[in-house]
């Protein structure tokens, strides 16, 4: 399948971090994230919103090599009660100055791809997956629009492809290297399937409709949640065949 387009992922963007502040509006901001248990609610929600106003600075700057996050500096984030507006300010002002720019400009990223459309279409599905942690510790109701998550799971499925064939110090992924083994995911109601060969030097990624070692299927908005260890490998949302246990290293070697 195609990419979105740059304007629907930036249409996106800024719904997703509307709802990531009306999920987090009147919590506490000590609440633990199950899914993320190292953090609160609060340095959650800070994760996000600082990706959003230090990549909006990066691009912003004009760049011409590469400039590692720690390197930037922005305002500090406010008290717990405001962090929704903060955090739509940062998608808005990441939206305008790649509109500014042009998705198609040269800019920092730390993945092979140096677009400035790069960080509207990671902070998209960052902002995703980590609204459904803001969910599973508030309590929530939580869903994604059925095209962002089939886009988040290409998305991550390439990315985890890259950094197999790369051997990055920092993104390591070459125990997905394989000897052939196959992994199909097929999001019911949308007919999209991606298929996954671990190959000796790195997976590949393809939308053919194959047989496969292990097919895992679900809604994309689930399959998404499933990919990034939010949802339990065994969970009732999803129908696993074949090798279980290959889906289960998958999703062990996969995690951003």
């Amino acid at each position: 399948m195609k990419p979105l387009s740059h304007d629907r992922l930036a249409e996106a963007l800024v719904t997703e971090a509307e709802l990531f502040g009306t999920t987090i509006a009147g919590a506490g901001p000590d609440v633990r994230v199950p899914t993320c248990p190292e953090w609160t609610l609060r340095e959650l929600t800070c994760h996000v919103g600082l990706a959003y106003h230090k990549s909006a600075a990066i691009i912003a700057g004009r760049p011409t090599g590469y400039v590692p996050f720690d390197a930037v500096t922005v305002d500090d984030p406010p008290g717990f009660e405001a962090l929704g507006d903060w955090l739509l300010d940062g998608a808005e002002r990441l939206v305008a100055v790649v509109a500014e720019v042009g998705p198609e400009t040269p800019t920092s990223t730390w993945s092979p791809d140096r677009r400035a459309g790069f960080w509207t279409r990671r902070l998209t599905h960052e902002t995703v997956v980590h609204r459904a942690d803001a969910a599973f510790a508030t309590g929530a109701p939580y869903d994604v629009d059925a095209d962002v998550a089939a886009d988040g799971i290409s998305e991550g499925l390439d990315l985890a492809a890259v950094f197999s064939r790369l051997g990055h110090p920092a993104l390591d992924r070459t125990s997905l290297r394989g000897t052939g083994e196959t992994l199909l995911f097929h999001a019911t109601g949308s007919g999209l399937r991606w298929l996954v060969r671990r190959t000796p030097s790195g997976a590949e990624v393809s939308h053919e409709a194959a047989e496969a070692d292990v097919v895992v299927e679900g809604r994309a908005a689930d399959l998404l949640l499933a990919l990034t260890e939010r949802l339990a490998a065994d969970d009732r949302r999803l129908t696993v065949s074949g090798d279980a246990a290959l889906f289960r290293h998958w999703r062990e070697n996969t995690r951003f």
